[in-house]
């Protein structure tokens, strides 16, 4: 028997049920919903469907360029940028409509739209040379490492945060990656050689190693030196960014005669002249898309759903390359494939929102 002066001990919390904690995360959703204005979540809707659409329809158009004659790297990584003026237009009149005026211009913030130009005219090429060696299906999946390195250099620029679960999707996006090179026969094309398709893998990983790069360090702009004052500042980077990357890709492409090449080039393409400049302009507008979609996400939100987003673009890629363009589809790239997705969810489960325990 207690004796009359001890003091109880405070009941134990009885763990959560299931229905529980789903109207916990109804409520933070909620919560998170009533925060921001209509106009917020519109934005970022069709900001999420211009990456998941865009960037795979980009990915297999680049595919579709290469296999059907094309032979320019720096001519597809000159298209990725070719269409910088989309934005321009539609930045013009938000002026008017939003009622703001052009961001002034000074020395960082042009440094910093010359340094992403030139990051992201370089990201193309890597990409480029990727498409032109590896398989669709394969290419994107070697892509979703972008999740692994926009983790990395988010922690270390943007101070995102970096926890268990984080570094779990790490090891496993990285273990599925390793999958792929050890199947290396199965899916590699009969024209391409043993150092054309490795050459194909080490460019892939490292374009996705400056993609996350490049996340981090847009995010780091418009957190220094723009803010995220209204929605014109995406399009006025995305202007100025694409510009130079355009400028960077117009002299590599002048300096490999591609330009002049492009008419030859036309006769030869599977499907004749207006399949080759039909699947140029398509690359055209799908790229600036999907750039306009992956910055405005970076300035609706962060590199974190940025990555998410990216990553979440790969089986869509991969399944589209399967059925579109009859991509191999190995019993080991399936497995990366299942691989690939359980990383996503490790990583979806580190960045959800800490949950508020009743007091």
């Amino acid at each position: 028997m207690r004796g009359e002066g001890m003091e109880e001990s405070p009941p134990k919390t009885l763990p959560k049920s299931l229905r529980d904690r789903i109207s916990a995360y109804k409520a933070m959703a909620w919560e998170a919903y009533r925060s921001k204005p209509i106009s917020h979540w519109i934005l970022l809707v069709l900001s999420s469907a211009a990456m998941l659409v865009a960037f795979p329809a980009s990915s297999l158009l680049s595919r579709l360029y290469f296999s059907n004659g094309g032979k320019s790297k720096w001519l597809i990584s000159w298209v990725a940028v070719a269409g910088w003026p989309i934005p321009a237009l539609i930045l013009i009149p938000t002026y008017f409509i939003l009622g703001v005026y052009p961001t002034p211009l000074n020395l960082k913030l042009v440094v910093s739209y010359i340094v992403l130009g030139f990051l992201t005219g370089a990201d193309n090429l890597m990409y480029a040379y990727a498409y032109a060696y590896l398989p669709a299906s394969t290419a994107s999946l070697l892509a979703s490492t972008v999740l692994v390195f926009s983790s990395l250099f988010g922690y270390l620029l943007v101070k995102n945060k970096m926890n268990a679960s984080i570094i779990n999707a790490i090891v496993i996006i990285t273990a599925g990656m390793v999958i792929i090179a050890l199947d290396s026969d199965s899916d590699r094309y009969g024209y391409i050689t043993d150092s054309q398709y490795i050459m194909g893998y080490v460019w892939d990983i490292l374009g996705s190693a400056l993609h996350g790069l490049i996340f981090a360090l847009s995010e780091l702009v418009f957190i220094k030196l723009l803010g995220r004052r209204s929605f014109h500042v995406v399009l006025e980077q995305q202007v100025m960014v694409s510009l130079f990357g355009f400028i960077f890709t117009t002299i590599g492409c002048i300096a490999n005669k591609d330009f002049p090449a492009m008419a030859s080039e036309a006769r030869r393409f599977k499907g004749g002249k207006s399949a080759y400049y039909l699947v140029l302009t398509w690359g055209v507008i799908t790229f600036q898309l999907g750039i306009l979609g992956s910055t405005a996400i970076l300035f609706l939100a962060s590199t974190v759903f940025a990555g998410v987003l990216n990553s979440i673009r790969v089986p869509l890629t991969s399944i589209a390359a399967v059925i579109l363009l009859k991509d191999p589809m190995s019993g080991f790239k399936i497995l990366s494939l299942i691989i690939t997705f359980w990383g996503f969810a490790c990583y979806i489960y580190g960045n959800r929102p800490a949950s508020k325990e009743p007091s």
